[in-house]
């Protein structure tokens, strides 16, 4: 599977970004997708994901209320929809897919297969 990231760029705080992904294989209906982010100096963490079916959506405490993520079946594709932004959310941000895997695994790194190239957000004040 290849992802490919993209929408990323420079916002004011408070500004809104979508970012978008998309995915190479002919399967894409068998992965949950998700967001990661990575700023500088710290561990990549968990944003969001959606579940195969695109039924059952889940979210960090930190963007809960402020993102949202869906995906599009047909056209392969991830997006995301970042509102209020603010300096903490300035990182880059990686798409990824798995297929199968627990639920309780879905916020941890170690338990997704694929990852796009990121793309950079920076949120100015």
């Amino acid at each position: 599977v290849q992802l490919q990231a993209s929408g990323g760029g420079l916002v004011q705080t408070g500004g809104s970004l979508r970012l978008s992904c998309a995915a190479s294989t002919r399967t894409f209906r068998r992965y949950d997708t998700g967001w990661f982010r990575q700023a500088p100096g710290n561990e990549r963490e968990f944003v969001a994901a959606i579940r195969s079916n695109g039924a059952n959506t889940y979210y960090a405490d930190s963007v809960k209320g402020r993102f949202t993520i869906s995906r599009d079946n047909n056209n392969k594709m991830v997006y995301l929809q970042m509102n209020t932004l603010n300096g903490e959310d300035t990182a880059v941000y990686y798409c990824a897919a798995r297929e199968g895997g627990i639920l309780s695994t879905l916020r941890q790194k170690e338990y997704w297969q694929y990852w796009g190239q990121g793309t950079l957000v920076t949120v100015s004040s």
